[in-house]
């Protein structure tokens, strides 16, 4: 397990935030990160990912209500004539912990792709991913479409996010892989 430099200034609990961050990162190596949650200054949310030092910011809104739809770049692109649009798909967030833990794995995954030595380029789809993967099967959160129409997992879980990153998993064993 990660040990992890967690300092939050917001409202929500230390200990239930620190807890559900812990075990969002079970198995996953990041060499411990600095994670600083906070109020954001007006935007919805936002995250950050230092990686020289291994550095997450997580901004929250105060202002937001929950649940809360945030939408996400999940869905695969579509080609269209000469260019392409990406249909957007909403992650229902239940609570602002949700959120957190939202912005805390979509953080950690760019974290996990500059450690395997990947192009940390235009990322944004998968990290969003890979944190909705973790909300789905752990904290029971719903994808759907802007109509509100659920998302079958085939149309947003499609690429192989562990491998992409492979190296940088450690497995306890196969009682404790994550569930696909």
């Amino acid at each position: 397990m990660s040990l992890i430099d967690f300092h939050n200034s917001t409202e929500l609990s230390d200990a239930k935030l620190r807890t559900m961050c812990l075990d969002a990162l079970d198995g996953w190596n990041v060499g411990g990160p600095n994670v600083r949650v906070r109020y954001s200054r007006g935007a919805d949310f936002s995250g950050t990912c230092i990686y020289a030092d291994r550095r997450i910011y997580i901004n929250l809104g105060r202002h937001l209500v929950y649940p809360y739809g945030m939408k996400t770049n999940l869905a695969k692109v579509k080609t269209t004539g000469r260019g392409w649009r990406r249909p957007v798909y909403i992650v229902v967030m239940k609570t602002a912990y949700h959120l957190a833990v939202f912005i805390f794995l979509h953080e950690i995954y760019h974290l996990l792709v500059y450690r395997a030595g990947r192009n940390t380029r235009q990322k944004e789809s998968m990290c969003d991913r890979f944190a909705a993967r973790y909300l789905v099967d752990h904290l029971g959160a719903a994808i759907r479409t802007e109509r509100g129409e659920r998302v079958p997992r085939e149309q947003w879980d499609f690429q192989d996010l562990d491998a992409f990153v492979a190296g940088r998993h450690v497995r306890r064993s196969a009682c404790t892989a994550r569930p696909r």
